[in-house]
């Protein structure tokens, strides 16, 4: 009882000197690692899944992924200088691939480097529905998610030791080989379910800002359940995520607001 008296005043340290604000939807998170190291780390994670995959180029899906990207990419980027807090995309080095890979499965590493499989480009269908996943992918590195989870992992492991700054940075490496395995096995990686949540969240509002209809959310996500069902097994893109019921209450939830958004930017309602 004493041991987790004890843990919880660490925790309760290392929000006060670490705790983040998520301007888009105000969820409060530690993030005590370091950003530049963090980026420096998935930028090799990165480069070695990329080896170990066949990258397509030149396609019209491949093109795709990129424009898709990029304005949802240009919309943060603007959002975030309007409320000046540019300051929190300084370690981004945006990219975007399509990798052949039957998986229907897309993920983005702290940083902003994308990876979309091919396997779940029958799914998305559209431009919008590749907006949709592509949106909910950048919100997780938008939002912090690596750095939240390498946080906690961190003071499940060393505890107090982190406020003492003994914390060596191999070992702030071997945490996030844990969060982010190696090569092509990052694709493994899973989010909790209130960041699955807050990405679904996010992903909605920047589609909106880039001038997606995110009312293409709910169709797109049915076709995922859809895919799981038929198979008896939830794709990975799917693997740590909430209950369909769930996610369909979140996001008639936030619509109204993502919509908002949309109207902004030309969309018609």
């Amino acid at each position: 009882m004493k041991i987790i008296k004890i843990l919880g005043i660490w925790i309760g340290a290392a929000t006060m000197v670490a705790c983040s604000t998520n301007p888009i939807t105000g969820r409060r998170s530690v993030q005590i690692a370091n950003d530049q190291q963090i980026a420096a780390m998935a930028d090799q994670q990165y480069d070695q899944a990329l080896a170990q995959s066949k990258v397509v180029k030149g396609t019209t899906a491949a093109n795709q992924v990129r424009t898709v990207g990029v304005r949802l990419q240009n919309a943060a980027i603007n959002y975030y200088k309007t409320i000046g807090r540019s300051e929190d995309l300084s370690e981004f080095a945006w990219e975007y691939n399509l990798l052949e890979d039957k998986a229907a499965n897309a993920w983005c590493m702290p940083g902003g480097k994308v990876a979309v499989y091919t396997g779940i480009l029958p799914i998305t269908q559209n431009e919008n529905g590749l907006a949709v996943v592509l949106g909910h992918e950048i919100s997780h590195a938008l939002a912090g998610h690596g750095n939240e989870r390498i946080s906690q992992a961190m003071i499940a492991q060393y505890g107090g030791a982190i406020l003492g700054s003994t914390i060596s940075s191999g070992q702030w490496a071997q945490v996030f080989s844990q969060v982010y395995p190696l090569g092509a096995q990052v694709a493994l990686l899973k989010y909790g379910r209130k960041q699955e949540l807050e990405a679904d969240e996010m992903g909605l509002y920047l589609m909106g800002m880039a001038g997606y209809d995110p009312r293409g959310a709910q169709p797109f996500w049915h076709r995922m359940e859809t895919m799981s069902t038929s198979t008896n097994r939830p794709p990975e893109f799917l693997s740590s995520h909430p209950s369909p019921d769930n996610r369909r209450t979140q996001i008639e939830r936030n619509l109204p607001k993502a919509l908002e958004y949309y109207k902004a930017a030309g969309g018609k309602i």
